[in-house]
């Protein structure tokens, strides 16, 4: 019976998992953590496994976990919003943002429920295989025609005497996920590899960019086409072990993931419709301060400017017929480092207190804050708090809590005359995880 109820669990948690959309929007279009122990600390796990879900960050963790399973779910809530001012300049072929005198707006799509699970068996006393299922994303925007102001047709719009008509409601929704198969290998009782192979699936949908038909080289696949969704495959290897009493050094390096091309939308996305998944590359340290408490501390590095749909700049790049091409527009983003520091102490048997906090680079230059407004990821500190309590013998609950303060980037709208209308970014975020791990 106990078999059985494990089987269940496991197959909704891979049910759940596999259905749920993605709205991160943190690090990037990264999450700032993947199981709800790494979320409580900053994201760090690099050199410090916990969980199932160690494979997200580093595939060497699983074998130091032992036999158990994981499972997750965060309430996500990013609030965005973009502004404009200046008014603008009403030439022929100029390109307003409404509201167009001036004003703010909010994007609808604020809760987002975030499933994560792990399992990992142990095969001996020195190896182990596991399955980690977890989720990025963070293009989930909604932005009404009817907030955009009085008589504004919606977002992306030139108006009267310009190249396009309105487009009502505008936004994206982006969801990955990703099926992590982990082989770790023990090299001493204190250090370990790891290999994962990545199996990534991604759908998207744009809607409201009709206005840019003129610029794209397939009017007909670039706005208004529903969900398209593609696969790819990866690989993520690691290593980590003591290199000092209690001091333990971690690193691991995700390849870039060849997505399928996202053919609803080839006349969006550079390379027609190609949308792969960045490389990364995480390098940390654990010190265990105290019987009691541990210390960490990580870089991580997203190279986002390698993804030509994401990393492309939209000017010089943005022509008549560009959108789509092999270097056409993309979102401009660069790449970043990310730091990490989280902190850990046990209180007493059974109970685990955790804090952490992330400072990243910008990955949004105030050149590139027109294509931005679909995908605000503007945020650069995260402060993190979590908890463990040992239910039993075999089981423990997690709760994990983030707060990332408001963030801006703004800068001008290259499609207006110069210094006519100027456009801003703005987001903050929330979210709260709560997970239950058992030990078999």
């Amino acid at each position: 019976m106990l078999g059985m109820k494990r089987n269940v669990v496991l197959a909704l948690a891979v049910a759940a998992a596999v259905a749920a959309p993605g709205a991160f929007a943190t690090t990037g279009y990264f999450s700032h953590g993947y199981s709800m122990k790494e979320k409580g600390m900053a994201g760090t796990g690099v050199a410090f496994a916990q969980d199932a879900l160690a494979a997200a960050t580093n595939p060497a963790g699983m074998v130091m976990v032992g036999n158990r399973m994981d499972a997750g779910v965060a309430l996500f809530s990013p609030l965005r919003e973009y502004s404009t001012a200046g008014a603008p300049s009403g030439g022929l072929g100029t390109f307003p943002i409404a509201p167009y005198m001036g004003g703010t707006v909010e994007s609808d799509n604020e809760l987002f429920l975030i499933p994560n699970f792990g399992r990992n068996w142990m095969l001996d006393a020195n190896s182990s295989v596991g399955l980690s299922i977890y989720a990025n994303g963070g293009m989930n925007t909604k932005w009404k025609a009817e907030d955009t102001g009085p008589g504004a047709p919606g977002v992306f719009s030139s108006g009267p005497g310009g190249f396009g008509l309105g487009d009502g409601t505008a936004g994206v929704d982006l969801a990955q996920m990703f099926f992590s198969g982990t082989y770790a290998r023990k090299m001493s009782s204190t250090s370990s590899w790891g290999a994962s192979v990545i199996f990534a699936y991604q759908k998207f949908k744009a809607y409201g960019l009709e206005t840019f038909g003129g610029f794209s080289s397939d009017p007909s696949n670039l706005s208004n086409n529903g969900y398209d969704d593609s696969t790819g495959f990866g690989l993520k290897v690691g290593v980590q072990g003591e290199v000092s009493p209690g001091i333990s050094l971690g690193a691991s390096y995700q390849s870039e993931i060849a997505m399928g091309e996202l053919d609803k939308y080839k006349g969006l996305f550079a390379e027609q419709g190609d949308f792969d998944i960045p490389a990364t590359a995480n390098v940390g340290l654990a010190w265990k301060t105290s019987p009691a408490s541990v210390l960490t501390f990580e870089i991580q590095k997203i190279w986002y400017s390698k993804v030509n749909s994401v990393g492309n700049p939209m000017m010089p790049n943005l022509v008549p017929g560009s959108l789509g091409t092999s270097g056409g527009p993309g979102f401009g983003w660069k790449d970043i480092d990310i730091f990490r520091l989280g902190y850990q102490w046990e209180s007493s048997p059974g109970m685990t207190w955790r804090v952490g906090y992330i400072d990243n680079d910008q990955p949004i230059a105030s050149s590139e804050v027109l294509f931005n407004i679909l995908a605000p990821a503007v945020q650069e500190q995260h402060i993190t708090f979590g908890l463990t309590k040992q239910m039993d013998k075999n089981s423990e609950f997690t709760f994990a809590a983030m707060y990332s303060p408001e963030e801006k980037v703004s800068g001008p709208n290259p499609l207006e005359a110069p210094g006519a209308q100027t456009i801003e970014l703005k987001m903050k975020q929330y979210e709260l995880g709560v997970a239950w791990g058992w030990k078999f």
